[in-house]
């Protein structure tokens, strides 16, 4: 019987806001997919700030557009997507093999020439996808021809002479997502997936490709429309409850705290794996910095001499620290120096530090711990791992004696300190380890589970927790259940500004901006 009320009260609900408030009833069943299921059209619509679909007259969704989809740089293959209504047809008109074109079925490749006029531009071969089932929801095509620059952009240019478009920058992931091919964090992730600069960085925005973000959200949700679907039971059919803090279950709001909690805290190491981190080496002249660089980089970038003051200047170069992307600068040799040039080189040094996420500061381990040494690293204000350099060339007894001569200085900023040889590629897989745990450390960057992809998606979730909060705050403080619903209604708002089914047209527009010109 309760199930029944339940049901009862859950479809009058929706039913309602179906007749009436279009916008309600697309943040409650998910966007412009079920209005197309709907038979409402979700073409020439905009999101307004209020949450409202309304027409957009400057943009048509259904024009036809295309772009290089593929680096402009010599190459054996170059793509040129389109997509849009009556795209198959519009090539067909430029293609050496109309009806063959016209006829192929979805997901099917078609053989042919791009002509202009009667000249043939390429040999090509060209993709078809049928609408629903394409990228973009809408009937694409792409033409893969030969990957010469000046070849691209004719079989380019023969299109925008024949009625197509040049899309915008993010134009088809756009598509994807007003036609309900994608939700925002899956639209966000293909940008983080083009933009990541390890393995790892994909992996995880692969994961949010994947809809793992988008799945965690939806269980959240779930478990604030359950609670939601229990207050509008006990508003119809009040049983005789002491307080309003007894009148329904708070355990699944309290799980979705956890999660929304977890999630949060994610952001962090997540804006790493995606910003990356500073790194920067440095210590004393010959201490083996530049060596250092060359072996993490695997190529001879720096200039490396036993003549003190080598390095004048700083080099930067991105790197792979254990799946970590870093920027890695090396840096001139600390020390007093009369030369003008290499001061300024040392005054740079300091700079670059005071930018740091963490130093790494290489001492030579045949020389040992000097005075210049323990100034530095008293006055570093970023963490520190000392690395011992050299180590391969130096004995046992005199490792240890080194080892121990820092440790009685107690320098606070020294998080880890690790023995190393840059020459023979020694202890660098510790020294990826100490670096990662020094910038991870408080933070679930390394969770299994979705992590956030975006400072938006973030800002989202902060919002979401603390409304999701403040609902049990009023029930402790027995306020009036109207005052729980719309705590969690908000909520829901919030998470539903993460996955794009409420979203400002402006936030769409700085979204999708950021993206390359064929995506």
């Amino acid at each position: 019987m309760r199930f029944l009320l339940f049901f009862s009260i859950l479809c009058y609900d929706f039913f309602y806001r179906l007749d009436f408030n279009l916008a309600e009833m697309n943040k409650i069943v998910g966007g412009f997919a079920i209005c197309k299921e709907l038979g409402f059209c979700p073409y020439n619509l905009k999101i307004c700030k209020s949450g409202v679909f309304m027409p957009d007259p400057k943009y048509v969704p259904e024009e036809p557009i295309c772009a290089v989809a593929t680096a402009l740089a010599p190459a054996a293959l170059g793509i040129v997507r389109c997509t849009g209504k009556g795209c198959v047809s519009l090539l067909s008109k430029v293609f050496s093999r109309p009806a063959a074109l016209l006829q192929a079925a979805g997901n099917s490749i078609v053989y042919g020439w791009i002509k202009n006029g009667g000249a043939k531009i390429d040999e090509v071969m060209v993709s078809v996808f049928r609408a629903p089932k394409s990228f973009t929801g809408e009937d694409m095509v792409e033409v893969s021809c030969h990957g010469g620059p000046g070849v691209v952009m004719a079989v380019q240019n023969v299109l925008l002479n024949n009625g197509f478009r040049q899309a915008e920058r993010g134009e088809f992931t756009f598509r994807a997502f007003i036609n309900g091919k994608a939700d925002l964090t899956k639209a966000e992730a293909v940008q983080e997936i083009i933009e990541s600069r390890t393995g790892e960085s994909r992996s995880r925005a692969v994961g949010r490709l994947a809809g793992n973000l988008f799945e965690e959200i939806s269980g959240i949700k779930k478990l604030l429309t359950d609670t939601l679907a229990s207050i509008e039971v006990e508003i119809e059919y009040p049983e005789d409850e002491e307080t309003i803090a007894d009148s329904f279950d708070r355990s699944d709001l309290q799980e979705a705290i956890r999660r929304l909690s977890e999630l949060n805290d994610s952001w962090q190491g997540e804006k790493l794996y995606q910003d990356g981190a500073r790194v920067v080496l440095c210590g004393r002249t010959n201490a083996g910095k530049s060596s250092l660089f060359n072996a993490i980089l695997k190529e001879d970038r720096a200039i490396v001499s036993d003549i003190e003051g080598t390095t004048r200047d700083w080099l930067e170069s991105w790197v792979d620290f254990g799946g970590l992307p870093v920027r890695l600068f090396d840096t001139a040799g600390l020390r007093e120096t009369e030369d003008v040039i290499e001061a300024h080189g040392v005054e740079l040094t300091k700079n670059l530090t005071e930018d740091a996420d963490v130093i790494l500061y290489l001492c030579d381990s045949a020389s040992g711990l000097s005075k210049d040494d323990v100034d530095f690293l008293r006055n570093a204000e970023k963490p520190v791992v000392f690395c011992w350099n050299k180590i391969d060339a130096t004995d046992a007894a005199l490792a240890e004696k080194n080892s121990l001569a820092l440790k009685k200085e107690n320098i606070e900023k020294i998080k880890k300190e690790i023995k190393i040889s840059a020459k023979k590629g020694n202890g660098f897989s510790e020294l990826y380890g100490a670096v990662k745990e020094i910038l991870f450390s408080g933070t679930g960057s390394e969770r299994a589970q979705a992590g956030l992809g975006s400072a938006r998606q973030k800002l989202a979730v902060e919002e979401a927790l603390e409304s999701v909060s403040h609902s049990i705050v009023a029930a402790d403080k027995d306020f009036a259940l109207d005052a729980v619903i719309q705590d969690l209604e908000d909520t829901i708002d919030f998470l539903g500004e993460v996955t794009g089914e409420v979203t400002a047209d402006d936030v769409l527009e700085s979204i999708f901006s950021r993206f390359c010109v064929g995506k």
